[in-house]
């Protein structure tokens, strides 16, 4: 077996002996030992970023990304970002992003930090960017230290905690202006009612007159629009009384294909008079009851149901779902209508406020609507895209009451598309 070659044969006795070949020996011992020093900072340096519970990633001048830590690779589903320019990952562009925080702490020389939104598997998340600049040994940057915080979560729990501090304000005030109402209005609906009842024996003392025939229906006339508008301020005031903080109501197994079913046959007239509107039924099969009081659900499909009518201008489609997603079992109605401004989006649900005209909204359905859903412990969320339409889903918990009922067919509605029947 040959024996293999060494540094000593290649340069020969001599010259080992006069101590070249020890010198160029140890001067090799130690750059291996360098090299290994080097390459187990190395590992410390990066076990030290991938320890880093933020997103972190050291950038070049011209925006290159160098280096980053696993929570990167995890974020952004990039295997291998080094190399690659960080505005292509981040928001798949070809130049900067103009209101990139590099720019910025370059021309300040400082650390910038932003607010800044990325898509990530088709939904916005909100990340807190803080860029450090790095400089030389002459002072000078030459790269960028990258922190990104996903603080998605984190805002939409300060969103709903502020709504929900905002609820209990709204719901001490309206709890406070329905009560003084409710006592003036009961008087005004009892006395019209009154005066209703009596009207037909003043008619018939007046009734030889024809003047007085006409000043009988003025007063009919009167008396029920004030019966009218009365029971509407009723409605509103139980409306308003959702908001405050009531009594334990009771909660029973309800299906909510029944409740959709008995919304649309309310709906009758008004479909019968909508020749263009066309809405699309769809019950899965095995949907369990879930539990909740009938009559305050019945009225959350009702109001979004109307929206949605309103939206479409009564000659497009809806597409009423119900289905079981994981843990909940969710109820959907969506409409192919002028959709919702983003700007208005985030203040959907807010008390009073609408863009509907005065005399045709109150601005407290939906945020009604919210209130009922919170208190049977469910979600209700919007997505809507102008001039493509709207979805409102609501959410609630599968609680496995009991088996689904026995499949049963319902009588067709109105207006009901034969591609829309009901399923049984």
């Amino acid at each position: 077996m040959n024996k293999p070659t060494t540094l000593e044969d290649i340069v020969g006795l001599e010259s080992t002996k006069l101590g070249f070949f020890g010198e160029v020996k140890n001067k090799v011992a130690e750059l291996q030992a360098t090299n290994l020093k080097l390459e187990r900072k190395q590992r410390q340096l990066q076990a030290v970023f991938d320890g880093i519970s933020d997103v972190m990633a050291i950038v070049s001048l011209n925006f290159t990304i160098i280096s980053v830590n696993s929570l990167f690779s995890e974020s952004f589903d990039c295997e291998n970002p080094e190399g690659r320019l960080c505005y292509e990952i981040f928001k798949n562009q070809t130049t900067p992003c103009p209101e990139c925080p590099i720019i910025n702490a370059q021309k300040t020389g400082k650390v910038c930090r932003q607010l800044l939104v990325y898509q990530i598997d088709n939904k916005n998340h909100q990340f807190e960017v803080t860029v450090s600049p790095m400089l030389d040994s002459s002072k000078k940057i030459f790269r960028f230290l990258l922190l990104m915080r996903d603080v998605t979560r984190e805002k939409e729990y300060q969103e709903k905690y502020h709504y929900s501090r905002k609820m209990v304000t709204v719901g001490v005030l309206a709890a406070g202006v329905a009560h003084e109402i409710n006592n003036p209005l009961t008087a005004i609906s009892g006395f019209s009612e009154g005066l209703k009842r009596r009207l037909p024996r003043l008619e018939g003392n007046l009734a030889d007159n024809p003047e007085n025939r006409e000043l009988m229906a003025d007063f009919n006339e009167y008396i029920e629009t004030i019966i009218a508008e009365g029971n509407r301020c009723r409605d509103i005031v139980k409306g308003l009384l959702t908001f405050s903080p009531r009594k334990k109501i009771d909660f029973t197994p309800v299906d909510l294909k029944d409740l959709v079913i008995d919304v649309l046959k309310l709906l009758n007239n008004r479909l019968k008079n909508d020749p263009m509107l066309e809405i699309d039924l769809d019950f899965a099969t095995g949907i369990p009851r879930v539990q909740g009081n009938a009559g305050e659900l019945k009225q959350v499909i009702l109001n979004i149901i109307c929206n949605a009518m309103d939206a479409v201008e009564n000659h497009g489609r809806l597409h009423i779902r119900t289905e079981k997603q994981g843990p909940w079992v969710t109820l959907s109605v969506e409409d192919n209508g002028c959709g919702i401004a983003p700007e208005i989006l985030d203040r959907l649900f807010d008390p009073f406020f609408t863009t509907k005209p005065v005399d045709k909204g109150t601005g407290i359905g939906l945020s009604i609507c919210y209130n009922i859903i919170k208190q049977h412990n469910g979600e209700i969320t919007v997505n809507s895209k102008e001039a493509h339409g709207t979805v409102f889903k609501i959410k609630f918990p599968d609680l496995n009451l009991d088996k689904p009922e026995p499949k049963r067919c319902y009588d067709s509605l109105a207006k009901i598309t034969r591609k829309s029947e009901l399923k049984s």
